[in-house]
C-alpha cells in the first residue's frame, strides 16, 4: 500500500468513527428500544385471546418478515411523500428498523413465554393470582432469561443492518464512508475500513454478550 492511501485511511479514520459513535449507534439503540417494546406487546398479544387484535399483529408479523427492508426502508422515505407524509430520514430510519426488529423479535419473546412449563401458570392460579399477575410476576422474567441470548443477537444484527439507512441519506458510518469515497476515488479501500470498523463493534457486542450468557447460566444453575 502507497503512502497516499495509508494516508487516507488515516484521514478518514476519525470522520468514520465519529459517525459511528454519533449516528450508527444512537439509531441502533434507540430503534431496538422501540422495536423491543413494540415485540413484547405483539408478543402479549399473539397468546392472548384477543382474535382481532392477533389477526392484525399476525399481519404486521408476516408482512414485516416477508418483505426486504431495504424495500420497507424506501417505501417509508421514499413512498409515503406520495401521500403527503414526508419525514426526515432520522425518523424514517427508526421507524422501519422499529418495525422490523418488533416482527423479528416478537417471535422470540413469545416462544420464550410458552417455552415456560404450564405448570408455572396453574401454580400462580392456586394462590389466587390473576393471569396478568401471574405473567408479571413469576412468566415474564423466567422469559427474560430465556430471550436474552436471542435478543442480543438481534442488537449485533442490527447494527450492520443500519448501514441501509445510507440508501435513504441518513449520515451514519456507510454514508459517512460513500462521501469520502466520492472525494478519493478509493471505493474498495474504504469499504474495506468501513467494514473493518463495524467488525470491530460487533465483536466488542459479541463479547458482551458472551459474558452475559455466562452471567446467566451462572444464574439458572444456581
Amino acid at each position: 500500500m502507497d503512502e497516499r492511501k495509508i494516508q487516507i485511511v488515516i484521514d478518514s479514520l476519525l470522520p468514520l468513527l465519529k459517525a459511528g459513535v454519533a449516528f450508527t449507534i444512537p439509531l441502533t439503540l434507540i430503534s431496538f428500544a422501540i422495536g423491543l417494546i413494540l415485540a413484547v406487546l405483539t408478543a402479549l398479544v399473539r397468546i392472548s385471546s384477543w382474535r382481532v387484535l392477533k389477526l392484525i399483529f399476525r399481519f404486521y408479523v408476516w408482512v414485516i418478515r416477508g418483505t426486504p427492508l431495504l424495500v420497507q426502508l424506501f417505501i417509508i422515505f421514499y413512498g409515503l411523500p406520495a401521500m403527503g407524509i414526508t419525514l426526515e430520514p432520522l425518523t424514517a430510519a427508526i421507524i422501519g428498523f422499529s418495525l422490523s426488529v418488533g416482527a423479528y423479535s416478537s417471535e422470540i419473546v413469545r416462544a420464550a413465554i410458552v417455552s415456560i412449563p404450564k405448570g408455572q401458570w396453574e401454580a400462580a392460579s392456586s394462590i389466587g393470582m390473576t393471569r396478568s399477575q401471574a405473567l408479571r410476576r413469576i412468566i415474564l422474567p423466567q422469559a427474560t432469561r430465556v430471550s436474552i441470548p436471542p435478543l442480543a443477537n438481534t442488537f449485533i444484527g442490527l447494527v450492520k443492518d443500519t448501514s441501509l439507512a445510507a440508501s435513504i441519506t441518513y449520515m451514519e458510518m456507510f454514508r459517512t464512508s460513500q462521501q469520502i469515497v466520492a472525494t478519493t476515488y478509493e471505493p474498495l479501500l474504504l469499504y474495506c475500513e468501513v467494514g473493518v470498523i463495524y467488525l470491530l463493534f460487533c465483536s466488542i457486542l459479541s463479547s458482551l454478550q458472551n459474558y452475559l450468557e455466562r452471567r446467566l447460566a451462572r444464574y439458572s444453575a444456581s
